[in-house]
């Protein structure tokens, strides 16, 4: 195993501090109240209802394969690789949903592109860098030393 470079420990904490905050955020979301879909505006209301549940399960793909795999790149275990592969196909699926619904796309401005396409450049750069982990022999690998 090679050293591992001094910046790998604080990007995989930061990457953990964003993937949680996408859990809350989904959390949130699929936990909303009534009352509270209720005051929401009109369109976003249509927009929330009319989503269908693939998209929703591709979310929870997104948030839960990146939280976990950014917490098993901390850990340094090869399994963060395919759950961050997880991850980046979640996010594809959602912004897909987003195209495909028109009631999304209407709610669909500037901000939102810029904050889609940051978390997709996250999640392409997060199985990167498992992957570069994983290559430069920075994941364990399974073999206690003797």
């Amino acid at each position: 195993m090679t050293a591992i470079a001094k910046w790998f420990y604080p990007v995989v904490v930061l990457a953990l501090l964003w993937n949680l905050m996408g859990l809350f955020a989904f959390w949130t979301d699929v936990t909303m109240t009534p009352e509270q879909i209720a005051a929401m505006p009109a369109a976003m209301q249509e927009a929330y209802q009319s989503r269908p549940l693939w998209s929703v399960l591709a979310t929870a793909a997104a948030v839960l394969g990146g939280t976990l795999g950014t917490v098993l790149l901390l850990l340094r275990l090869p399994l963060a690789t395919p759950l961050l592969l997880v991850s980046l196909l979640g996010v594809v699926l959602q912004d897909i949903s987003f195209a495909l619904d028109p009631a999304a796309r209407a709610l669909i401005d500037q901000t939102v592109i810029i904050l889609q396409s940051l978390v997709l450049l996250i999640a392409v750069a997060l199985l990167y860098l498992a992957r570069t982990a994983g290559q430069r022999g920075w994941l364990k690998t399974g073999q206690s030393a003797s």
